[in-house]
Formats: C-alpha cells, structure tokens, sequence
C-alpha cells in the first residue's frame, strides 16, 4: 500500500510544528483535543522546557463533548486563562476529532478576540500533516497578523547600510542543536548582514513585527516557505531557500545578495552540479531544505553524485531534477533499489528500509525519531558531512560491529581502558558501527587506524574521559 508506514516512524504532526513554531513568542496556543497531540508534543517534540515556559495548553476535549459540541466551554477556558496570563496573542489548533465534526474555529476565534481584546486566530491543523505544514501555517498567520509595512524612516537606502534579512523556519524540531541558532547568526553577520527577525528561536514577537524592514528572507527550512511567500506577495521581500553549511557559504550568500538585487526567489542548492568523478553515490533522505545544502557541501568537497529524497510536505519546490518527493515506504525503497550501492545520510530509523547494498550514515533528527537520539544530532550549520562520509568509507567494511566489539572486549578485560563496558554495550544497538563510534568520540575516546586495512590498532583515553568513568557519569 502507497503512504503506509509499517517499519519506521513518521514525522511529527502539524500541531507539534504550530507549538514548536511559537513557542517563544510571548503567546497562547490552545491545541483542541482529548490530550494525545499535547502529550506526543510535550513528551517527545519539545526541548526548550528545561530552559524556557511557554503558554501551550489543551482543552482535554472528552467524548460528550465532542459529540454534543462545547464551543461555549472552549470559549470560557480561553478567555479565562487569558485574563490570567495576558499573553500577545491566542492560537487555536485544530485537531482529528473536532476537524471531523467540522467545529467552526473562525467564529471561535472571532469571539474569543472580542471577549479578551488578544489577538486570536486560528491555524488550520488536523493531525493528519506533518511538523513543516503546521509550523508553516503559524509562521503565515503571525506574518498575516503582526507584520506591518514598515514605516518611512525605516526605509534607508540600501547604499547607506548592510543588507538586512529575516531568518525563516528555525526550529528544534529541525534544528535541535543548542549551538544552532548562535552558529547560523554568527555566519550571517560574518558575511556583512544585519539580522532583523528569527523566526521563531532566540527572537521575540516584537522582532517579528519589524520583519518587514528586512531585505532578503533566510528559508533555512521548508516550514518557513508559507510566511516568504506571503511576503513576497506582500512586501516585495525576496528569499533564499538553504542554508550555508561548512564550505558553500560563498555560493549561498551570493545567492542572497542575487535575490536582493534582482527581487527574484533562489534557491541555490536546487540545481546541483554534475559530479566529477566515479565517486560511490551519496543520497541524502530528510527535510529538502536541509539535505539539499548538506548535499551541495557533500558535491563541492568530495565530488561525489548526490541524490535528495524529501521526505516531507510540499518537498518538491527545493528540489532539483535528480532529487525526489517520496511518500511512503515503497516508494523509498523502491527509489533507493533503483540507485543501487550507495551512501544514505538519513536518520538511523531509516535502516529497516534501506535495500541491500545501502550504507547508512546517521544523522539523526528530532522530528523523526524524537528525543531517543537527542545527545547525538550535530549542529547542522557546523557540520562537515563530507568527513562524516568519509569516515564512514573507512570504517563501514573493515570494522564491522563483531571486530570492534572484539578489539573493546579484551581491552576492558586488560583494565588497560576504564569505561569499555559501557562501549561495548553501545556496539550492540541496532544502529550500526557508526552509532556506537560516535559514542567513543563523544566520551574522549581517541582511536587510531592502520592506513592499510583501517583495523583498529589501538585506543587510548583522555584524562577527560577518564575523570567522566572515575566519577560514574558514563
């Protein structure tokens, strides 16, 4: 069957991506369902509780009043928990059950707003889509409802000033790395722009209302599409669909400056250039924006043919003609059976489905497969996924699971390395040698290989790693 998925998971739904969307923005979001969308969210989609509240709340909407309607309850709960909490505006999310008794959120909204003078709108989810949809209706509708044309005096010549942009779609659930939002920025401002807006990390709901005065928008992600493209339409603001990763910020932000200067959309890692040798093909399955920038800093350092497969909603608009929307699992392994041996960089949850003669790289990502592999997704916009490639190529035949088990195992017999228990328990998980090799690096481990062969010769350990065993955290 076509869109079914029976081995690996799916990606978040669209009411997590309207949550992770605004969470800090200074607003309410009122998700409408008995509690399974809110608790999928809470549970496994959302990292910033540890550090930062948020207003998410939800209507624990039970079977009567799904049968019998409750607009009137929905409506008291909003507004009393408005008065108590005053936040800058008031989003209402949809979900299965009322989508399907067809409940009127326009007027709810409308007379929620005039009850509590908050802006209020709602957001057309249903739990049927996923994260990059609903993320991106909450991006439009704060674009629809807070920003404004900016006003004369903000409107400086651009030879009097740095190119101003607006950075569109950064969220953990794509990006979850702690250190992403200050790496993008830092690259940004590096290359002479003035940032206005992040939408929606490390920014607030007054540095969404001044997006206007922005000359480009950044799309670092597929969730940011729907609020370019309205101010496009509306403002005349050009975007960039990518992001630049380690090697291709040159070619990205002459990309930028292209969009300001012509007033046309690019998208600078859609058309990719051919490859230059007979190098194993690398194929890249994920969100399109990401992967495609991930795979033209692949092309430009190793030379290698690369392949997108967007695995997620309205895919198609980033990708080149060598690339692929696919929806579904026989769609992948059927696209996958077709390149034949090759690389795959895609989340290790994708293993089930990866044919005979397919690689995996891991990368693994949070709207994917949640928080189980928190501790392990790198920080994209400093990522060099050419040498997560080639460290794969030297390791992947030479130093299967069983030899590396059997160069740990006599190691922490010997003593001679503390901690090697743990090591090789990791060998065993189901995501293969470069799980279990990412670990060793990520505890101190220092290994050191034949040139020859790339069989494990030795492994030492660092007086950090040491320190981390001697005080049981490992």
């Amino acid at each position: 069957m076509r869109q079914v998925f029976r081995k690996i998971p799916v990606y978040t739904g669209d009411v997590s991506g309207v949550c992770s969307a605004l969470f800090e923005l200074g607003g309410m979001v009122v998700m409408h369902d008995p509690s399974g969308c809110n608790s999928t969210y809470n549970t496994h989609d959302e990292i910033r509780w540890y550090d930062h509240d948020s207003l998410i709340f939800i209507s624990g909407l039970n079977e009567m009043e799904a049968i019998m309607g409750s607009d009137e309850d929905l409506i008291r709960d909003i507004t009393e928990s408005a008065r108590i909490y005053s936040p800058g505006f008031i989003a209402i999310a949809n979900s299965p059950i009322p989508y399907i008794t067809g409940m009127d959120f326009d007027a709810i909204s409308r007379l929620v707003e005039e009850e509590t003078g908050i802006p209020t709108f709602y957001i057309t989810t249903n739990g049927m889509h996923d994260y990059t949809r609903g993320a991106g209706l909450a991006f439009r509708q704060l674009a629809e409802n807070f920003v404004t044309e900016p006003a004369l005096t903000d409107k400086t010549a651009l030879t009097d000033r740095s190119l101003r942009c607006n950075i569109l779609g950064m969220t953990p659930l794509d990006f979850a790395a702690a250190t992403s939002v200050e790496s993008l920025r830092s690259k940004v401002e590096a290359a002479g722009f003035e940032i206005v807006s992040c939408w929606a990390m490390g920014d607030d709901l007054e540095g969404i209302r001044k997006s206007a005065m922005a000359d480009v928008n950044l799309v670092v992600s597929s969730s940011g599409l729907a609020a370019a493209r309205y101010m496009f339409r509306k403002f005349g603001i050009p975007f960039t669909a990518g992001f630049p990763a380690e090697g291709t910020e040159e070619v990205y932000f002459e990309a930028v400056t292209r969009a300001v200067q012509t007033g046309e959309n690019q998208f600078p890692f859609r058309d990719r250039r051919e490859p230059v040798n007979d190098t194993l093909p690398v194929c890249f399955i994920g969100e399109p924006v990401i992967m495609t920038s991930l795979a033209a800093q692949a092309e430009e350092r190793i030379g290698a043919p690369t392949y997108v497969f967007g695995a997620t909603e309205e895919a198609d608009v980033f990708l080149g003609p060598k690339d692929a929307a696919l929806c579904g699992e026989e769609e992948l392994e059927e696209a996958l059976g077709k390149l034949g041996r090759t690389k795959v960089v895609a989340d290790p949850y994708y293993k089930d489905v990866l044919p005979a003669g397919c690689e995996l790289i891991s990368l693994p990502h949070l709207a994917f497969s949640g928080r189980i592999l928190l501790n392990e997704i790198p920080d994209l916009f400093r990522l060099i996924i050419h040498r997560l490639v080639k460290l794969h190529k030297r390791l992947g035949h030479a130093l299967a699971l069983p030899s590396l088990a059997a160069v740990l195992r006599p190691l922490k017999n010997s003593g001679q390395v503390p901690g090697t228990q743990h090591l090789l328990r990791s060998c065993t998980r189901p995501f293969g040698c470069l799980c279990s090799l990412t670990r060793l690096r990520a505890i101190g481990y220092l290994l050191t290989f034949t040139s020859s062969d790339g069989i494990l010769t030795s492994a030492s350990f660092n007086k950090a790693a040491e320190r981390k065993c001697e005080s049981g955290r490992i």
